[in-house]
């Protein structure tokens, strides 16, 4: 069993990952906040001896404290469901004041309407899959369904998710493909595979730092497959696999401190464009959150 010191050690470690899990789940920052909170509470009076996946756990606790929160919003939902309809002036104390741009930075608001409506154990195992790649076995223990069960909520939640997306060729791919070949690209940089890293790029990919990124040493605007896959070949070593603004993504973060992200723009299977943003304000408005590579 690990003693007091160890379990705060890697709660802490873990904490920003599990704020952004109950985040996306709850939609707002501050309760997300709250639940990390209450797990924190639940871990530190678990006994810990039989966990053998300390992060997995931990993703398991707040996963369950999102759910009965969710169980608990749709449920006064419920009880108000007849109630005459607030004026807006009069609702807006109850909201969360940064609720509207942290949909807008992390989920999109069309998402987060459809995420509104779906019931919790769907948003539960969407977010979970769809955006954190968390496995069904892991998603049914939270949920207290099978696996198969667990797959069919989130597919269920993803159909209701691509009925509000563009339809037209070349609409963005969702955010399991795209994590997909973000961790491909990921693996082929650190490996220098050249052909890799080839066959992930759209043949008119290209490659785009900003000014401040340049400053730092990145390669300049380049294009074309071959050519972003020669400038980049062995590279990203020291990066690490993120969410930024909601997608997967990769971050430079010497000492814990973020100093450049790199996004992608992904069509038909391949990725189109690779951002690098360095420059510290902009930084400060991605919402960054680590995931486990």
């Amino acid at each position: 069993m690990m003693d007091e010191a160890r379990v705060s050690e890697e709660f802490q470690a873990n904490r920003s990952r599990l704020e952004g899990i109950a985040h996306r789940m709850l939609g707002s920052r501050a309760e997300a906040e709250d639940a990390v909170q209450e797990a924190w509470l639940r871990v530190a009076r678990a006994d810990t001896g039989a966990v053998e996946n300390f992060p997995g756990w931990l993703t398991t606790v707040t996963g369950r404290v999102c759910l009965d929160r969710l169980k608990s919003r749709r449920g006064r939902m419920e009880e108000t469901a007849g109630a005459a309809l607030p004026d807006l002036e009069d609702a807006a104390p109850d909201r969360d004041p940064a609720h509207a741009a942290v949909v807008a930075d992390s989920v999109g608001a069309a998402l987060m309407v459809v995420l509104e409506s779906m019931g919790p154990e769907e948003r539960v195992a969407f977010v979970l899959h769809d955006v954190f790649a968390v496995p069904f076995d892991s998603i049914g223990d939270i949920l207290d369904r099978t696996p198969q069960a667990a797959r069919q909520l989130a597919s269920r939640a993803r159909r209701r998710v691509q009925a509000t997306a563009p339809q037209e060729p070349g609409a963005p791919v969702d955010a399991v493909q795209h994590r997909s070949l973000v961790e491909a690209f990921l693996r082929a940089t650190r490996q220098g595979d050249f052909e890799a890293l080839v066959r992930l790029l759209h043949p008119d990919v290209v490659l785009e730092p900003d000014q401040v990124a340049l400053q730092m040493g990145s390669r300049p605007e380049t294009r074309g497959a071959e050519e972003v896959a020669a400038a980049l070949s062995g590279g990203a070593r020291g990066a690490r696999l993120v969410l930024a603004g909601g997608r997967a993504a990769l971050a430079w973060a010497p000492g814990g401190r973020v100093r450049s992200v790199i996004e992608f723009t992904v069509a038909d299977g391949r990725i189109t464009a690779i951002t690098v943003t360095a420059d510290p304000e902009r930084l400060e408005h991605l919402d960054v959150v680590p995931l486990t590579d």
